[in-house]
């Protein structure tokens, strides 16, 4: 359909013509804008309508009218990337695209103007761009640009920064990073926030060994919500947060301490280090390598879902207390080169009642056999559970010194028949009820073969007592009655 000579040129024009001559009329083959299958402007309306103008082509002609001139390039391109969407360059140019459909929207409808008023929307769309696509392409570039000092893998999602003598955990991140390596640096600390991004990084896993770590402060590991592996070994912590991961419970999953702690650690510190409810997802736990002696009390109480345990070389004396009963997943521990010197009765009971308990490794300990280290022994020689339980041996120096645990006979050594304490202590109680009973059937025959003598003496006590009674009787009723008062007075002189 033409108009005054020339082809329709906007949508606008268009509708115009649907109005004068009909909407079957308007036939857009040639120029202007052209949909296979669809010629009459009834048709393109339902398509413009269906999908925002995306499915309208150029024609061979193209549009010729100078203000829709940059839309027909663009809308072209926009057109030729939709139907290749894997290509780099419509990945690239998506975002322009996008803008110029926007400014193509504000014209279509609008009656055609003069030539001034055109160009100036012509310089309204080229800013409108730069508005559009320029803070796009910035915020893309610092989503995934790269941290001096490091190399960058986003087909591997990895950011390495080993060695490289930083005193700080880098800044602006790249926004598909998964894997954090920052071992070999000079980061003493870290503080509140460190991690905090808009959005959340990823992280899955941290590593932040050999750094001479310190100090971690308040929420200083929090903000990845994806964090399940976290690697601190070979540090010098003295100060651990109890809310260094956050309020919240945490998804991690595997945490080595291995030689992190400082010589000067205590049960404190292992404390802060796991919080009760912190972890409830925690797997893997290594402790190794530590100065610990002694571990807190109810250390693992909340640690249900652990499997590995690994306290090796933690100059570990003896596990006095430590409650191990809530590892019901627990299916390795390795206590090996500590300073342990016997198991107690109850420690041994709970290890045994583990249920997925495969692989306890006692070997390099100071093992002392004398009576108290039978049950241990009568264990080893019952259960496959201790590895290489063959080369524990007694480090003594008397005749048992040098010689294995599974080969001792404590019938050599002279030991009492073992009682439990419990047992002895019901004993002790039914002595003590024993010996009361005793003094009580004293105390009573006493009383039956002096019961005459007794009577005797209660009755005198009765009767004194009654003299007693009737003398203050007496006393009161002269001080009552006045006549008695001066007759008492009268007899006196």
């Amino acid at each position: 359909m033409q108009r005054e000579g020339g082809f329709a040129r906007t949508w606008r024009d268009l509708q115009v013509c649907a109005q004068e001559h009909g909407p079957g009329a308007v036939d857009v083959s040639s120029g202007g804008w052209l949909c296979p299958q669809r010629r009459t402007l009834e048709d393109l309306s339902s398509s413009h309508r269906n999908t925002g103008g995306v499915s309208l082509e150029l024609g061979a002609g193209g549009l010729s009218s100078p203000v829709l001139g940059l839309q027909q390039v663009q809308e072209a391109r926009y057109i030729q990337q939709r139907r290749q969407p894997n290509s780099e360059s419509a990945a690239k140019e998506q975002p322009l695209a996008e803008a110029v459909m926007l400014g193509c929207s504000l014209w279509g409808s609008a009656p055609p103007t003069p030539v001034g008023e055109r160009r100036r929307r012509a310089v309204l769309l080229e800013g409108l761009l730069l508005v559009v696509v320029f803070p796009i392409q910035v915020s893309t570039q610092q989503l995934t640009r790269c941290p001096e000092a490091c190399n960058c893998s986003e087909v591997t999602r990895t950011v390495t920064c080993i060695n490289q003598s930083l005193t700080e955990v880098p800044r602006d991140l790249p926004h598909y990073v998964r894997d954090l390596l920052l071992a070999g640096n000079c980061i003493t600390g870290l503080q509140p926030g460190t991690f905090f991004s808009e959005p959340p990084l990823q992280l899955s896993h941290l590593s932040l060994s050999s750094n001479c770590l310190e100090w971690v402060g308040d929420d200083a590991l929090a903000g990845l919500p994806s964090l399940k592996q976290v690697d601190l070994s070979h540090n010098r912590l003295s100060s651990f947060s109890a809310v260094a991961f956050g309020n919240s419970s945490s998804l991690i999953e595997e945490v080595n301490l291995s030689n992190s702690l400082s010589n000067t650690s205590n049960g404190t510190l292992l404390a802060e280090l796991l919080p009760p409810r912190a972890f409830p997802n925690l797997k893997f736990l290594d402790l190794s390598d530590n100065r610990l002696l002694r571990l807190p009390v109810d250390m693992f109480s909340s640690l249900f879902n652990l499997q590995h345990l690994n306290l090796q070389n933690s100059s570990l004396s003896d596990l006095y207390k430590v409650d191990f009963s809530n590892l019901h997943q627990l299916q390795s521990l390795d206590l090996s080169d500590n300073a342990l010197k016997c198991l107690m009765n109850s420690t041994i009971f709970q290890l045994r009642s583990l249920p997925r308990l495969s692989s306890l490794d006692l070997s390099h300990n100071s093992w002392v056999c004398d009576c108290q280290i039978e049950v241990l022994v009568n264990w080893l020689k019952e259960s496959d559970l201790v590895v290489a339980k063959e080369t524990l041996k007694c480090s003594d120096s008397n005749e048992m010194g040098g010689r294995p645990l599974v080969t001792l006979d404590f019938a050599d050594l002279d030991c009492p028949v073992p009682t439990d304490d419990q047992t002895q202590l019901q004993t002790s109680y039914v002595f003590l009820g024993i010996v009361l009973a005793l003094i009580g059937a004293v105390f009573l025959l006493v009383l039956y073969l002096n019961r005459k003598g007794i009577k005797k003496w209660m009755y005198n006590i009765r009767d004194a007592c009654r003299d007693h009674m009737e003398g203050y009787h007496y006393r009161y009723e002269i001080n009552a009655d006045p006549r008695l008062t001066n007759l008492s007075s009268n007899s006196d002189v």
